[in-house]
């Protein structure tokens, strides 16, 4: 039995059922490689089966204390049904990418049981007419809850379950398993007891180890070496109350074009570079509505603060930095630059501040009031009150550098979904996979009807900013540009843009 921390917990806190808090990866499969050419769902099965014990999250279900009296415990399920957590279902003909988003956003759009180990695995099948993916492949939709996970944990669940090669065999194991029973609320309440009698002394060593920083940070303001981020960013159509209904959509890059894009800039990173194409896709869809501030918008960026001896640990170890994406910047190259200066002041300020030790005081949400808060606000609508720390989340998640294939079928695509909630309706997963980019987006419908024109606006945004940098044209191998869906849009620059795109497919 393990408890939750603080931050893993208050993602069960916060949720309600128009904020499911949990995580999902979409990922796209070509059986042509697997033994005979296919994968059955008892296949699917079998694979979990055989790999099921290299990550604790798969057979771990949550227990909270009576009256939130203290964070829940990890217990693992002695009733745990692996067929429960694999589903089944397909497209109906044609099969094609905009089906595949709509489908998988109304997934994610579902809470997760509680009551069982925090994850679903829908097996997808059907996608027979998404370009850039070849004809009969399958895709995995795989929730997980934030509690248990966050992006770097994730990516160790991908890989408990996937091989390096189409026929490798199954990992051996003396896995000897069992479930365990609840713990009563006696001993739930007994150990609530002791941890709030003892829960002051930790406070008082975290604040302990945040003064020096803070008078670091202050120093150095005073010296002009450090400059404090805005307190509030401009408010858009993305910082409201969000509904239960979400979109998602995603655009496909080739990895070696984003890092020929980061040397156009001395110091730039290639995070440096999707937050100046995010701003720029936001900067076009929000001046074709009419919506775009003066000011710059500001993204929330999460960073991993896990150690080498955490890999493999369950649950959250991040923080967090708020950065400008340089939306009132018009020209591209001028907008990595002003990303490039605003990021490295925010890992300036993280590093004087400690990002771990910030991410400590999350150990002190008291579980009872901060539901009571997210539920209170929620019904009196605050995000649309308040003014917002933050426009939208970016996060990356660097992934694999090898083919990966599950059940012998090879790996093509992965694209990532997120939670959105009350005053940050918009968030850009980004994933890394062998030689491509994925920049992802998950929205509210009320917030983003058109997901589809927003995807275009970022692939415009980084086709005019490898155009300033250098960086030239080439595609990946595979990119499902469901262009036909995003002609709604209709100014000329983007036009223009996508002709240049065809011209250099077609000559390469």
């Amino acid at each position: 039995m393990q408890q939750l921390s603080g931050m893993d917990a208050s993602f069960v806190y916060f949720e309600t059922p128009a904020r499911p808090m949990h995580v999902a990866g979409l990922s796209i499969y070509d059986p042509s490689t697997a033994p005979g050419g296919k994968v059955t769902f008892k296949g699917i099965l079998a694979n979990f089966e055989e790999r099921i014990h290299l990550a604790r999250t798969f057979r771990q279900k949550m227990v909270p204390v009576p009256m939130n009296l203290d964070h829940p415990y990890w217990v693992e399920d002695r009733d745990f049904d692996l067929e429960f957590h694999v589903r089944h279902i397909a497209l109906p003909k044609p099969g094609d990418w905009r089906q595949l988003c709509i489908l998988a956003a109304r997934l994610h759009s579902h809470m997760l049981d509680l009551s069982r180990p925090l994850w679903e695995t829908y097996v997808i099948e059907g996608l027979d007419n998404v370009e850039g993916v070849p004809r009969g492949s399958f895709a995995l939709l795989q929730k997980t809850h934030h509690a248990a996970i966050d992006g770097m944990s994730g990516m160790e669940m991908t890989s408990a379950i996937h091989d390096l090669t189409p026929t490798a065999e199954p990992p051996a194991t003396t896995d000897t398993w069992q479930g365990e029973d609840d713990p009563s609320p006696l001993t739930l309440l007994g150990r609530a007891t002791v941890n709030n009698a003892t829960r002051p002394m930790h406070f008082g060593r975290v604040v302990a180890r945040t003064v020096p920083g803070m008078g670091r940070v202050t120093n150095r303001v005073r010296r002009r070496q450090l400059q404090l981020p805005p307190t509030s960013a401009p408010r858009t159509r993305f910082n409201g109350t969000v509904s239960a209904h979400r979109v998602i959509d995603a655009r496909r890059f080739d990895l070696g074009e984003v890092r020929r894009m980061k040397t156009a800039v001395d110091g730039a990173t290639v995070n440096d570079v999707v937050l100046a194409i995010v701003g720029g896709g936001l900067r076009a869809y929000l001046r074709d509505k009419g919506e775009l501030p003066d000011a710059s918008l500001l993204a929330m960026a999460p960073i991993s603060v896990r150690s080498e001896s955490e890999k493999g640990s369950q649950g959250n170890q991040v923080s967090s930095m708020v950065v400008s994406v340089a939306s009132n910047v018009a020209d591209p190259l001028e907008r990595l630059r002003a990303v490039r200066e605003s990021t490295h002041q925010s890992k300036e300020l993280s590093s004087a501040v400690g990002a771990r030790t910030l991410t400590e005081y999350s150990q002190f949400i008291p579980g009872g009031l901060a539901a009571l808060a997210a539920r209170t606000a929620s019904r009196f609508e605050m995000a649309n009150r308040v003014d917002p720390t933050a426009n939208c989340v970016v996060t990356n998640v660097p992934g694999p550098r090898e083919p990966l294939y599950f059940a012998g079928a090879e790996l093509v695509t992965m694209l990532g979904m997120g939670p959105i909630g009350d005053g940050l309706g918009l968030m850009h997963p980004v994933t890394s996979y062998v030689n491509e980019l994925v920049i992802a987006v998950t929205s509210c419908r009320e917030m983003l009807p058109d997901p589809a024109v927003y995807a275009q606006c970022l692939q415009d945004s980084h086709d005019e900013l490898a155009e300033a940098t250098g960086a030239g044209t080439s595609s990946p191998k595979r990119r499902p540009p469901p262009r036909t869906a995003a002609r709604s849009a209709s100014s000329a620059p983007r036009r223009r843009s996508r002709a240049r795109s065809a011209a250099a497919r077609s000559s390469s």
